[in-house]
């Protein structure tokens, strides 16, 4: 199954924005981008690479050929408004004069006067594609857009930029029937099977490209694209795991921080089985609150919630496609609706369509999530997440380790403490790259003050994060704004007061108070 750290751009956007447009008015200009020197990386401490030698001029000085952006396999093309161009980057950032692979951008020029300069954003995942979002985010962004450029990307190995397909349409259809949640030593081993099997794809599917996917890469690559986009320094605006993009820049970068946005904020702290127990808490969290708005105890409401999955790892459900809804399945159609308040009547009906033994309702929210159409073809999503953090994360928990860790996750909560407990066995398990470091090094100082935006009820990244996070990157530098709300993420989602003062900062500069918050 896959980690439910995504961005409401990856899983919500299915449920709110089918019917937004494709773009956001706008001059189209094909300007070339203009080189601002080789950019050598600040020294790592600790968990990050030392910096990488001087990069050449045919990186540091190439003209972008911005041209009409065409449909995607995820996405129409997105109008007008938007060009898109290649861009070259080391594959190996410890040679920088070797072989490159091409990065797919996307950009949109400022539509009024005063342009600041260029904004980039990162949707989360890790490999959620900017090529998708972009255009239907910027319905979201303005007023920013009346100063910024906006631009995003498909960072390596995602999309359009080296995506990595690990199996094909019928293997992960297969591997939707193994129990995520094994209760026999045969499921164990199925289980384990089912893991290895998939890191062995995407070392056959990625090669070489799949030892230089992480985060420290994707980071230098950001500086790269600042220097031949024309940037003096990097404005930036991060969600979800695109915080921990930004703070792994920020360390790297730290003299070249502009103006930095992080919302839904990833605990930087929190090592893989660290990480599983916060989005435990989290999903759990959202989930009693949710049932408090119907009117239901969450204690009870999850103890009938649990009881619902404990039948189907038994007993799948029906559908009217003739599929069936496994246990597995019915938990990943649970997590949808919890990532957006507004989605929470859909996770109503699902579950009491499923109480009467209909599996339909919960089975399309998962489809959605699986990124998975009505003619079985799946997207990519979760493969580009599984090779970016199995390269990020060093901790791999043997079966031994994680049976003895299964008692709290369940403690945590009856209803996804399971299933993320087993999460951290089977997601790395056997993979054909060792990982990188156990938790990333964000320390900035000496960086701009970088923005952080904390949700009291967000799911996948939980609220605690955000304060451990501002100290992580230094005092001064870490400015922690809170919204009391519900849902993955804050800008956007209806409080005026965040909106505010996230546009304040990035269009005048101005931060608020570390502590402000927005009730």
């Amino acid at each position: 199954m896959s980690r439910f750290l995504r961005w409401t751009a990856a899983v919500a956007a299915a449920l709110l924005v089918a019917g937004c447009g494709g773009s956001s008015g706008g001059g189209h200009d094909e300007g070339k981008g203009a080189a601002g020197g080789t950019g050598p990386a600040s020294k790592g401490t600790g968990r990050t690479p030392a910096s990488t030698p001087p990069l050449p001029s045919s990186l540091t000085s190439q003209r972008l050929d911005w041209h009409t952006c065409k449909a995607t396999e995820d996405s129409a093309a997105p109008g007008d408004a938007w060009r898109c161009a290649t861009l070259r980057v080391p594959l190996d950032w410890s040679k920088p004069g070797g072989t490159t692979i091409g990065l797919a951008l996307m950009r949109s020029r400022a539509t009024g006067s005063g342009r600041i300069g260029s904004l980039l954003f990162n949707f989360g995942g890790p490999g959620g594609s900017g090529l998708s979002m972009m255009p239907y985010y910027a319905a979201t962004v303005p007023k920013l857009h009346e100063r910024y450029d906006l631009v995003s990307w498909d960072p390596r190995g995602v999309g359009a930029s080296e995506g990595v397909r690990c199996r094909g349409d019928r293997a992960i259809a297969k591997a939707e029937q193994v129990d995520a949640t094994p209760d026999t030593p045969a499921e164990e081993r199925a289980y384990l099977r089912d893991a290895a099997d998939f890191g062995q794809g995407c070392r056959k599917a990625a090669g070489a490209l799949l030892a230089h996917v992480s985060t420290t890469d994707t980071a230098r690559d950001m500086d790269l694209m600042r220097q031949v986009l024309g940037d003096r320094t990097m404005h930036y605006f991060g969600i979800s795991y695109g915080i921990e993009l930004g703070g792994v820049y920020a360390h790297l970068f730290p003299g070249r921080v502009g103006r930095l946005i992080l919302d839904a904020v990833v605990d930087p702290t929190a090592d893989a089985v660290g990480h599983a127990e916060n989005q435990t808490r989290g999903f759990q969290r959202a989930l009693d609150d949710y049932l408090k708005s119907t009117g239901q105890d969450p204690r009870q409401g999850s103890r009938k919630i649990a009881d619902l999955l404990r039948r189907l790892d038994s007993e799948p459900l029906r559908t009217s496609s003739g599929r069936r809804l496994t246990q597995t399945l019915a938990v990943t159609g649970i997590v949808v609706p919890l990532y957006t308040k507004a989605a929470w009547p859909r996770l109503t009906s699902a579950l009491d369509a499923a109480e009467k033994g209909d599996g339909s309702p919960l089975l399309a929210l998962a489809d959605q999530y699986d990124e998975r159409d009505s003619s079985g073809h799946y997207g990519t999503t979760s493969h580009a997440q599984r090779v970016i953090s199995c390269l990020d994360d060093r901790q791999r928990p043997t079966l031994a380790e994680t049976k003895r860790l299964l008692p709290e996750f369940e403690r945590i909560s009856p209803v996804f403490g399971d299933f993320l407990g087993w999460d951290t066995a089977g997601w790395c398990h056997d993979w054909p790259v060792p990982g990188q470091y156990d938790t990333p090094e964000v320390s900035a100082p000496g960086a701009a003050p970088v923005l952080l935006v904390g949700n009291t009820g967000d799911p996948a990244t939980p609220y605690e994060g955000t304060r451990r996070m501002a100290d992580e990157l230094g005092k001064g530098v870490g400015i922690e704004l809170t919204w009391k709300g519900e849902g993955h993420g804050a800008y956007g989602s209806g409080s005026d007061c965040v909106d505010n003062t996230v546009d304040t900062y990035l269009l005048e500069g101005r931060a608020p108070k570390d502590g402000t918050v927005c009730s």
